[in-house]
């Protein structure tokens, strides 16, 4: 497809979407909620043109408002000029849908299972000096689901408390689509990327959890702790408080992994990041040698 058939196109261009988010603070112009739709402010029809400046983003209550002729042209141009989440700082909060007597959290095929065991049952996947990063509340039926990113600058980006998702708008990117939570910080870059499974179980696949110099890595089959190169895989935690435990906490937790002292990387990560290259390297290399010796025992 040529760039005039795309322009022609009503399918907005992936960059064009990208640059009405940022501006727009990842969500609708007048409410912040998170589920938006793309709007031509000038109506698609009219232009069929997709220019950044001209678009905008509508929940989908008053997108229909608007096509509907109930919300005024001029509200809606008034809002993309000061949207609702740049004046809040932090988006709308949205309310997950988490209910049951049983939760699932799955962290780069690591699992980790809770069944209710009466009033207060929880589960805190991973915890680092004190902070639970991910945890879970079962009650009467109930599930809380509470989980917080934090960026770099231990700043928190993305909060969800009690099932309430809000996020900062300072990210380079965010998008919810479906079911799945995708937060950037630049061009192929994920911070985190979150696929909730309504009713009682949540999927992080890749990103990163940081903390206070602590970093995790998120892959498919793995996580790796790139602080001390510890690699993590095919671990199943079940009706355990705890899972992987970093750092010093007043209440002593059982987990299937305690990590009491690690190099903290603060400042600059310049030397954390040339650790996380050679570690994925090593982890590759063994990747190659296990498939030689595999194909060895074979002939």
């Amino acid at each position: 497809m040529t760039k005039e058939q795309d322009l022609n196109s009503r399918n907005i261009p992936l960059p064009i979407q990208r640059e009405v988010r940022q501006r727009c603070g990842f969500g609708c112009v007048i409410c912040g909620i998170p589920l938006y739709e793309y709007e031509h402010m000038e109506e698609w029809a009219n232009v069929k043109r997709h220019v950044a400046e001209e678009i905008t983003l509508l929940c989908d209550q008053h997108h229909r408002e608007k096509t509907g002729g109930l919300l005024p042209k001029e509200v809606v141009r008034n809002a993309n000029e000061n949207p609702f989440n740049l004046r809040e700082g932090v988006s709308k909060p949205y309310s997950l849908h988490f209910s049951g007597k049983t939760a699932e959290v799955e962290i780069g095929g690591n699992s980790f299972t809770c069944d209710d065991q009466g009033y207060g049952t929880a589960m805190v996947p991973i915890s680092v000096d004190g902070n639970p990063l991910i945890g879970l509340i079962i009650a009467d039926g109930h599930l809380l689901l509470n989980l917080v990113i934090f960026d770099e600058f231990n700043t928190p980006v993305l909060h969800i408390k009690n099932n309430q998702l809000y996020y900062s708008i300072t990210p380079w990117d965010i998008q919810l689509i479906g079911t799945k939570l995708s937060i950037r910080e630049a061009h192929r870059k994920i911070l985190i990327e979150i696929d909730f499974k309504p009713p009682n179980k949540v999927i992080i696949n890749r990103g990163r959890f940081l903390r206070n110099g602590v970093e995790i890595l998120v892959r498919p089959h793995n996580i790796l702790i790139t602080n001390n190169s510890t690699l993590i895989s095919g671990c199943h935690a079940h009706n355990c408080y705890g899972g992987l435990i970093i750092g010093h906490h007043e209440q002593r937790l059982g987990g299937f992994m305690a990590l009491g002292n690690l190099p903290r990387y603060l400042g600059d990560r310049t030397e954390a990041l040339k650790f996380e290259k050679e570690s994925m390297a090593e982890i590759e290399a063994r990747k190659i040698i296990e498939a030689v010796d595999t194909n060895t025992a074979d002939i």
